[in-house]
């Protein structure tokens, strides 16, 4: 029978480092509130449930993590299981504890689902609550762990799932901390329920070559121990080190392997007292064995994103036998073991000790932490989901690649060239013409693979990337680059296309008027036009009349007598010729008084749009604009002329643009104070997500006319990260 955890053994293992009695003082009163408050509850298992916070406590004192964090480890499940609610555990342990406590709760709400976009956003509420405080995914790991040891009183069907959600969620966070005997256990029990004749299998196997072996494996050691000592290497330590079920399972599976093929089962671990000692002992171990080529691995110089630092070689050594060797120092060993938890151990007589400055040590270490703060701050600011944008980029930077300098990177799976490109330099990637990559000439769609030593080639006569290449780039970074630039391309075309229909429009006046910045100023800045570049990209969008802008310029605002006479002439002809009422929409229709007219609702027409009128059985006219998609497939006899009075100053129309832009900070807000500053009302706004991660904005606008549709959507044209906006036509 296993012993009963208890408070006495808790404390103990806490005294190991703690010593002020305040500190122990709160994780015993902690333990009192949860002994009454959980008294009566039961695990599955028959255990009382108080049970379960001590064994996390336990734990969490193993890992010498501070008071606050063993006290709400005490006091996890209170919330969730329990009459406490937050504002009690605030007034008896304070701001910190109820923070941890609330962290852990919120995730133990969550339900697990395997389909992908339940578990990202599983995934989402980790990282936001990892990003506020780590301490509470450590918490949560813990918890999980000894929930993975009393798995086996669970219904199958919850085994398989809640094994699966550690196999999915749990385990990667771990090994991410770089906790990789936590992270290692969580995989083997979870293989244990989710595949049990394979588990069964490889235990089996591994255990019979380990006895097998261990002749071996001594013999081995015995001659290291031999080779260190006669080298004047002192206070080393050999161990032997059994590769974890789930990660043989692996290996076989990924490389189609047969269990015999698995080298690395039964491993020699040197540990030494410093990095020279490390690199003196691999020479050690190369001369006296021959290393087997392109299985050595040095994460002492390039250590992994996790903080992961070891040396890995592969040896023929005694009676022809293969071995993989590690070595490292003590301390290297500690965070392989313990990941980041053997970086902020608690220590009471630490100056100027908080959270804070605890989160913002972790995040020192840890690049990809620090990264992940400003995604969460970005998250929770404007409610969106960084998932979307960070999982390929957080969680499977697993491939590291070297500058032709030396200087190593990492990438997702799956990274180009091209995302190297533009991580070294905006304009790098921008002027990007080829790779080298390991003194090869490779496309630009290649693959990154760790290892590889990569070379950009640029050319300064090259005009920048297409559309393409946001087919190639893995990274969120590249695509954000490529698409600001595109969207200059795109606006630099309208520009120049502008300035040759003006010089055009200019010559057929025979003028040689000069235009400045200032005369663009004052003549169209009630247009939100003020300098020469907005304009000629106004007029190559054709959002302002070439022939309009001219005569304004040239003062051509009054006619001459003669013309202004022959336009009255034309428009009284026309007037009498179109002679009907007109009604609240208004639309002209000849030789038809009362006509029932309505708008139609799947092109929105407003004053100005080139539209037509379709005579329905019942329901009067219908108007659509011409381009309508419906009008295509209807009937062309029942199609009436219609146009519109363009005196007529009532009704303001309905229309809705979808804005498609890079999901950044803030952008919906600037889309708003856009167009609250132009004339149009906006009546309702959506955002989403696309299939691309991209925003899709979707808006709902009163407006009077086409003009001043068309000027609202040159004003968000001018905001960064929009890439295309269109009007909707169902």
């Amino acid at each position: 029978m296993v012993s009963q955890m208890t408070i006495e053994k808790v404390l103990d293992m806490a005294r190991t480092y703690l010593h002020n009695e305040k500190n122990i003082d709160m994780i015993y009163r902690a333990y009192i509130l949860a002994e009454e408050k959980h008294r009566g509850q039961f695990r599955k298992s028959g255990d009382p449930y108080i049970q379960h916070p001590l064994e996390v406590a336990y734990m969490l004192a193993e890992l010498h993590t501070s008071p606050a964090t063993i006290t709400a480890g005490l006091l996890h499940d209170l919330i969730e299981d329990t009459d406490v609610d937050r504002a009690m555990i605030q007034s008896q342990f304070g701001e910190d504890v109820c923070n941890i406590v609330d962290g852990v709760t919120k995730i133990s709400k969550l339900k697990y689902m395997t389909k992908e976009k339940a578990l990202a956003k599983s995934h989402q509420k980790i990282l936001l609550a990892m990003a506020k405080d780590i301490r509470v995914v450590l918490v949560k790991l813990i918890d999980r762990v000894h929930n993975m040891r009393t798995l086996e009183f669970q219904t199958p069907e919850k085994q398989r799932i809640i094994a699966q959600e550690t196999l999915d969620l749990y385990a990667p966070l771990a090994h991410r901390m770089g906790m990789y005997r936590l992270k290692a256990e969580m995989e083997d029990i979870s293989l244990q329920y989710l595949e049990p004749e394979k588990y069964q299998e490889l235990y089996i196997l591994i255990n019979e070559q380990r006895r097998a072996r261990e002749e071996d494996i001594n013999r081995m050691k015995s001659r290291i121990e031999e080779i260190l000592v006669q080298s004047h290497i002192h206070q080393f330590e050999i161990r032997g080190r059994v590769k974890n079920i789930y990660s043989v399972s692996k290996k076989m599976e990924q490389k189609s392997l047969d269990f015999e093929q698995i080298y690395d089962l039964l491993a020699l671990r040197i540990l030494v007292p410093t990095i020279e000692n490390c690199y003196h002992a691999l020479g050690l171990m190369h001369g006296e064995w021959t290393p087997i080529p392109k299985r050595f691995k040095d994460y002492i110089a390039t250590p992994k994103p996790n903080l992961y630092q070891s040396l890995h070689t592969t040896v023929v050594g005694l009676n022809g036998k293969i071995y993989e060797i590690q070595i490292r120092t003590y301390e290297m060993d500690e965070i392989a073991e313990l990941g980041i938890a053997a970086h902020w151990a608690y220590k009471e007589d630490k100056k100027g000790y908080t959270p804070e400055a605890e989160q913002l040590e972790v995040a020192a270490k840890l690049k990809w932490y620090k990264e992940l703060l400003t995604y969460a701050e970005l998250g929770e600011q404007e409610d969106n989901d960084p998932l979307e944008t960070i999982k390929e980029d957080i969680f499977s930077a697993n491939v590291y690649v070297f500058t032709p300098k030396g200087d190593v990177m990492d990438f997702p799976n799956g990274a180009t060239p091209l995302d190297f490109a533009y991580r070294i330099h905006t304009e790098v990637g921008n002027h990007t013409i080829g790779a080298i990559i390991n003194s090869k000439i490779v496309p630009l769609t290649y693959k990154l693979k760790t290892g590889d030593v990569v070379d950009i080639k640029t050319s300064k006569n090259f005009n920048g990337p297409n559309e393409a290449w946001l087919k190639i780039v893995k990274t969120s970074h590249a695509k954000h680059k490529i698409i600001s630039i595109l969207n200059r391309q795109k606006r630099d075309s309208m520009i120049e296309k502008g300035k040759e229909e003006f010089s055009s429009a200019l010559k057929l006046e025979n003028s040689t008027l000069k235009v400045t910045d200032r005369m663009i100023e004052e003549q169209f800045e009630k247009f939100n036009i003020n300098n020469l570049e907005d304009f000629y990209y106004e007029m190559g969008k054709g959002s302002l009349s070439v022939h309009g802008a001219i005569n304004r310029l040239l003062g051509k605002t009054v006619l001459d007598e003669e013309a202004l006479l022959k336009q009255y002439n034309q428009e009284a002809e026309k007037r009498q010729t179109n002679r009907h009422a007109v009604n609240e929409f208004g639309i002209m229709i000849d030789g038809l008084d009362k006509a029932r007219i309505h708008l139609a609702n799947c092109c929105h027409p407003i004053m100005g749009d080139n539209i037509v009128g379709y005579v329905s059985k019942g329901s009067g006219i219908i108007v659509h604009r011409l381009e309508c998609h419906n009008m295509r497939h209807s009937a062309e006899e029942r199609y009436i002329d219609v146009i519109w009075d363009e005196d007529f100053d009532g009704k303001a129309y309905d229309s809705i643009v979808n804005i498609l832009s890079y999901d950044r900070k803030n952008i919906v807000a600037e889309i708003i104070n856009t167009l609250n500053s132009t004339s149009v009302t906006i009546t309702s706004i959506s955002s989403s997500k696309n299939k691309d991660g991209d925003l899709l904005t979707k808006i709902k606008l009163l407006v009077k006319n086409l003009d001043m549709l068309n000027n609202a959507i040159v004003n968000l044209y001018k905001i960064s990260d929009i890439y295309d906006i269109e009007r909707v036509i169902k």
